[in-house]
């Protein structure tokens, strides 16, 4: 996936759109499991394939993280989850 390095989008600090560099960022790993994950690990312990089967495989690729830095007051902010994609590239648009 192409990707424009500008892009003129909303700056929450600034509170109006500006042109934002945008830079990838390498997603770092959570530390702890949730609640949720816990209870379900211990929930698998034991017996065979009781209360549900495994989760057989991982996910195929990892989403993109991408920060958005604006031009004008030189602060960064992330917009929403990102995209699932093999190839990931920050293109120059003239």
């Amino acid at each position: 996936m192409k990707y424009p390095k500008q892009i003129r989008t909303y700056c929450p600090f600034c509170r109006s759109h500006q042109i934002h560099t945008v830079e990838k960022v390498k997603r770092r790993s959570k530390r702890t499991l949730a609640a949720g994950q816990r209870r379900f690990l211990r929930k698998l312990k034991g017996y065979g394939s009781f209360p549900r089967p495994k989760p057989d495989r991982e996910k195929p690729t990892k989403k993109v993280d991408l920060r958005f830095r604006c031009t004008k007051c030189k602060k960064a902010h992330t917009r929403g989850e990102g995209w699932r994609v093999k190839k990931f590239e920050l293109v120059q648009v003239s």
